[in-house]
């Protein structure tokens, strides 16, 4: 459910967007308030659940994880045990960033970030090795356009 947020509200999540390790005296310089109505409004997101946690970014490419695989995952299973297992696999890797359930042809789509095709090869085997998978498909990715963590407000 969504939650009722106004301008001043959007402006706060914007600056906290772009840099969450800004000061409050410099956030509410640049949303035109003051401190502590500031602080009041982003306590108050924290407590509504609107900001789920801070956080850094880091570079995957300074840290050596120079693939980015998407991964498309099709099941034959679809029991409660099969994806218990599964979603407790995919929980306990560290490479994957992201996953989805989808709708259409394609069950899965996971996001995997290793050091090359070598540690993605691991990565599948040892998938692989704990469930049952009907078919898998790695895409490389070549090139990064986009990637944020900002929501559009």
């Amino acid at each position: 459910m969504a939650v009722a947020l106004d301008d001043l509200d959007r402006k706060i999540l914007s600056e906290l967007q772009k840099d969450a390790e800004q000061s409050l005296d410099e956030i509410a310089r640049r949303v035109g308030s003051s401190k502590t109505p500031v602080w009041n409004r982003i306590r108050k997101m924290k407590d509504m659940g609107v900001i789920a946690r801070t956080t850094a970014i880091l570079d995957p490419e300074a840290l050596g994880l120079e693939a980015c695989f998407f991964v498309l995952i099709r099941t034959s299973e679809h029991e409660a045990d099969w994806q218990r297992k599964f979603l407790k696999a995919l929980k306990e890797r560290p490479e994957v960033m992201e996953a989805h359930r989808l709708a259409g042809d394609i069950d899965y789509i996971l996001k995997v970030r290793v050091k090359n095709a070598r540690a993605y090869d691991q990565f599948y085997q040892a998938l692989i090795s704990e469930v049952r998978i009907y078919n898998v498909t790695a895409l490389l990715s070549m090139e990064e356009i986009k990637s944020t963590t900002t929501l559009p407000l």
